[in-house]
């Protein structure tokens, strides 16, 4: 096994709703806001942590190839992959191993830890788009959200929260790397590019079902290559009826 290169995968996230990943260690204050979003603790801007889109994606991908119900809604195990029967899903699941990686409570003999390799994908926090920063004046104003409960007899708003929420129209530098090793499948491509489009289609951060995270990808490219036409025609539900992805 030889690793014969390390790609970078970049593109521009563009908000296109609110964005809310919460920061998890905001003290709260009275009138204050009930769940900040996450912040570089230096600069104090607003990011997008690279376990949060890898976990997304993960998920995503995990949820196409149909093992959720054999995982019981744990991430995906070499123990699990192993014990798949259909062919189809364990074909989608090793690919899902090669790119994130196992657990380290997974235990693999020589032979199967050369079958899924090293974890392909490197994920990077994404900051703010410097140029559309500038544009900004070099600050970004959050916006609060209040979410309400509503009495369905009254129709009184019940225990209002205040979310902190990155504005639509905020763009982001996304950026992710991909360690080619030697007789790895193209399909691997195919995957990444697959679960990025479901984020399209899905959503990232907090209360995606409110209309929170609706996000998209543009420019998008593989060291300096353009792929964002070969993006734009994806179909990420294909393989389920061809095969493929």
């Amino acid at each position: 096994m030889q690793l014969n290169n390390i790609q970078t995968l970049r593109a521009t996230l563009v908000c296109e709703t609110g964005l809310h990943i919460g920061g998890g260690d905001t003290a709260l204050q009275i009138g204050g806001i009930d769940s900040a979003v996450v912040r570089h603790p230096l600069t104090q801007q607003p990011y997008i942590p690279g376990s949060s889109l890898k976990g997304k994606l993960r998920s995503l991908l995990e949820w196409r190839a149909g093992v959720v119900g054999d995982t019981k809604g744990k991430v995906l195990s070499h123990q699990v992959y192993q014990d798949l029967k259909d062919a189809q899903k364990q074909a989608q699941a090793l690919k899902i191993l090669q790119l994130f990686g196992v657990s380290g409570g997974d235990k693999l003999s020589a032979e199967q830890a050369q079958q899924v390799g090293p974890t392909r994908l490197s994920f990077w926090d994404c900051k703010f788009d410097e140029h559309w920063l500038a544009q900004q004046g070099g600050r970004v104003q959050t916006e609060e959200k209040a979410e309400n409960c509503i009495d369905r007899i009254s129709g009184v708003a019940l225990h209002p929260r205040f979310i902190e929420r990155v504005p639509a129209g905020s763009r982001f530098d996304f950026r992710l790397t991909v360690r080619q090793l030697d007789g790895d499948s193209p399909d691997l491509l195919d995957t990444l590019l697959a679960g990025l489009k479901m984020l399209e289609l899905d959503g990232l951060g907090g209360s995606i079902s409110r209309g929170y995270g609706k996000v998209r990808f543009e420019t998008l490219t593989l060291d300096g290559e353009d792929l964002q036409p070969r993006f734009e025609q994806l179909q990420p539900f294909k393989h389920t009826t061809q095969g493929a992805g």
